[in-house]
């Protein structure tokens, strides 16, 4: 039996494999660790990280790290984003922060 994060980091495979990040269109990733909730706008024809944001754990908090990476990308002119959600359920932190990026400007 796989261990939880192996089968997570499967799941992320799976999703990578169908979306890409391009200058036009980056790529809004996300990553929970225990502590923080990790946003992040990357380029992957470049392998560029455009925006980066985390804040602690809560749902709040996911939702303050929609808000400042849209933010981010207003500043770098980008309004289109691919959400990749890393693997994890659209769920809890994951949904609140795409939600708050929703509410921040982007479109995915």
């Amino acid at each position: 039996m796989l261990k939880k994060q192996q089968q997570r980091k499967r799941r992320h495979n799976r999703v990578r494999a169908k979306i890409k990040g391009t200058a036009k269109i980056p790529r809004l990733c996300v990553f929970c660790s225990n502590k923080y909730i990790y946003g992040y706008i990357i380029d992957d024809s470049k392998g560029a990280s455009l925006a980066a944001a985390r804040q602690e754990k809560a749902v709040e908090g996911a939702r303050k790290v929609g808000k400042k990476i849209a933010e981010d990308a207003k500043g770098k002119k980008i309004d289109k984003v691919v959400f990749d959600r890393g693997g994890y359920k659209y769920h809890g932190r994951v949904k609140a922060l795409a939600e708050g990026a929703r509410e921040g400007g982007l479109k995915f």
